[in-house]
């Protein structure tokens, strides 16, 4: 792999696309956990599939070769974000309600794009999937922006994200701007849901972002530590599924969240033996 690595640019355009996605994934991750917020991975994928089935669909039905599936499906996920923000102020009592009518409404454009777009096909699968092979140089180019602004927005609203993630009502009351935070918040896990999907697939990519998390939140002594060790698992994890995916011919996702709960099983048999020696040492 390592002597084709060089000669083939699909993957090297698959490798750097990994390890961007295994670090803004389970980086912003670590804010969704937090919050309370993990099914809005699910949410958003599922409005992706549809993006995506509508991109095939005009593909097929139009020749419109330009408006690829990728872009189609990043724009269904930024638009889903906005009408999730919408439906939590309408919602002000249930605000999780939103993410159940996005995710219904996001499967029912995907069962119509798909039936439009003449059922599954090749193309269709490598985006539920993932793919070690489909990631194209302009799609790397792009998920290199979707990281950079991912980056930068994490870095200057850092110090109000995690006010807003473990106490919203002293963050409110500090004089932060709660609704343009989670709304700009809301943005970047779209972003982010629509760069992973080449790698991970729509239907695993929530995976991604809470697994890796749920493991470090068993080993980390704080919030930083935690976002350390969730991008350490999740970088594992996805080298571990192209590696696996490129030797196999099978789609990377699935072994990328097999590697994913491995670590998160191993996290928590390591913490409950951790547990265990310090009562032994405290009873002597």
């Amino acid at each position: 792999m390592i002597a084709n690595f060089f000669q083939y640019e699909f993957l090297q355009n698959t490798f750097y696309t990994g390890l961007l996605i295994g670090l803004i994934a389970p980086l912003l991750g670590s804010f969704i956990v937090v919050r309370r917020l993990s099914l809005i991975a699910d949410a958003l994928s599922h409005v992706t599939l549809a993006g995506i089935a509508f991109g095939l669909m005009l593909e097929k039905k139009f020749a419109l070769g330009f408006i690829t599936p990728f872009y189609t499906g990043m724009g269904f996920s930024v638009v889903a974000s906005v009408f999730v923000e919408q439906l939590r102020r309408v919602y002000k009592a249930y605000q999780e309600l939103a993410i159940p009518i996005i995710l219904s409404g996001g499967v029912g454009l995907s069962v119509i794009f798909i039936s439009l777009a003449d059922g599954f096909n090749t193309d269709l699968f490598n985006y539920l999937f993932g793919s070690v092979s489909a990631v194209s140089r302009g799609d790397l180019w792009s998920i290199v922006g979707i990281t950079i602004i991912v980056l930068t927005v994490l870095l200057l609203f850092y110090k109000e994200l995690f006010m807003l993630s473990f106490d919203e009502e002293h963050a409110v009351v500090s004089g932060i701007h709660a609704k343009r935070i989670h709304f700009l918040f809301i943005l970047l896990t779209a972003l982010v849901i629509a760069a992973s999907i080449r790698i991970v697939g729509v239907l695993l990519v929530s995976a991604l972002m809470t697994l890796p998390v749920a493991a470090s939140i068993r080993l980390a002594k704080g919030f930083k530590q935690s976002i350390v060790l969730s991008i350490i698992f999740g970088e594992i994890s996805v080298v571990a599924g192209l590696i696996s995916g490129y030797y196999f011919e099978i789609p990377p996702g699935g072994t990328i969240v097999v590697t994913s709960i491995i670590i998160l099983l191993l996290a928590i048999a390591a913490k409950r033996l951790g547990l265990n020696l310090g009562r032994r040492r405290a009873n002597q």
